[in-house]
C-alpha cells in the first residue's frame, strides 16, 4: 500500500517564500501542502484546524514569532512537528526553537532535496539537524554575553560512561563515530543514548546537545571565519 502523503503547513511572513516552498513540495506526491500562514499566531490557528504532520516554520515573524508558535504547537499539538527555518546558519532564535520543541532546523538557502529530506526526517520523529551544524549554532549562542545557562535535570543519574557518550555527542560525533572512539558496538551506543535521553528528560539529539552546553559539560569554542550574512 502507498503511504499517505505528508501533510505540510508552510509558515513565513513573506508571500514569495511561502509560494516558493509550496511550488517545491507540491509536485511530489509524497507531500500535500495543506495551508500557508504568514505569522505564528495564524500558524497555530491553522494547525489546530488542519492538523498537519509537519509545520515548516520561519523563526523571525511579526505578531507571534516562530519560537513562541513552536512552543504552543509542541504543547498542544505534538503530532504537528515543527521544522524551523532561518536565513542565518547560526541564530539564537533557532536554539530557542529547538528548546521549545522543534524537531529540526534548516537554513533557507538549503536545496529542495534537503528540504524534502528534512521534512521526511521530522515526520518520522527524528531530529533533522546535522550534528556539526548544531554544534556550531549552539557554540555561537552560548558565547553571546546575554546567554543564560539553566541547569539540566537528571545529571546525577548519568553513569560515567553515559556522560562520556553525551560529551562526544555534544562535540558533533554521530553514533558511528562515538562507537569507534569508545570501542563500543553501534547497538550499545544507541542504548546509551536512549538512556541519556530518558535521564535528562530530553526528546532527541538536538535537545541533548543543548543540555550539554547549558550544563557546562561542553565548553563552547570560538568559531573561526566570517559570520553569515543575509
Amino acid at each position: 500500500m502507498t503511504a499517505p502523503p505528508i501533510r505540510v503547513l508552510i509558515v513565513d511572513d513573506q508571500l514569495l517564500v511561502r509560494r516558493g516552498l509550496s511550488l517545491i513540495l507540491s509536485p511530489d506526491p509524497s507531500f500535500e501542502v495543506v495551508g500557508e500562514a504568514e505569522n505564528g499566531a495564524e500558524a497555530v490557528t491553522l494547525a489546530r484546524r488542519l492538523r498537519p504532520d509537519v509545520v515548516v516554520m520561519d523563526i523571525r515573524m511579526p505578531v507571534l514569532d516562530g519560537v513562541a508558535a513552536t512552543r504552543e504547537l509542541a504543547s498542544t499539538l505534538p503530532g504537528s512537528r515543527v521544522l524551523a527555518l532561518s536565513t542565518f546558519d547560526m541564530d539564537e532564535y533557532l536554539v530557542g526553537a529547538l528548546r521549545a520543541g522543534a524537531y529540526g532546523f534548516l537554513p533557507k538557502d538549503s536545496s529542495p532535496e534537503d528540504l524534502s529530506a528534512a521534512i521526511r526526517t521530522v515526520h518520522a520523529g527524528d531530529a533533522a539537524v546535522a550534528p556539526r551544524l548544531l554544534t556550531r549554532l549552539i557554540s555561537t549562542y552560548v558565547r553571546a554575553p546575554h546567554a543564560t545557562r539553566p541547569t539540566a535535570t537528571g545529571l546525577d543519574e548519568l553513569t560515567p560512561r553515559e556522560v562520556e557518550v553525551w560529551r562526544l555527542m555534544a562535540t558533533g560525533l554521530d553514533n558511528t563515530e562515538i562507537s569507534r572512539a569508545l570501542g563500543l558496538s553501534l547497538s550499545t551506543v544507541k542504548n546509551y543514548i536512549t538512556s541519556i535521553f530518558d535521564k535528562l528528560s530530553v526528546r532527541d539529539r538536538a535537545q541533548a546537545v543543548i543540555a550539554a552546553y547549558e550544563s557546562g559539560l561542553v565548553t563552547a569554542r570560538r568559531v573561526t571565519g566570517n559570520p553569515p550574512t543575509g
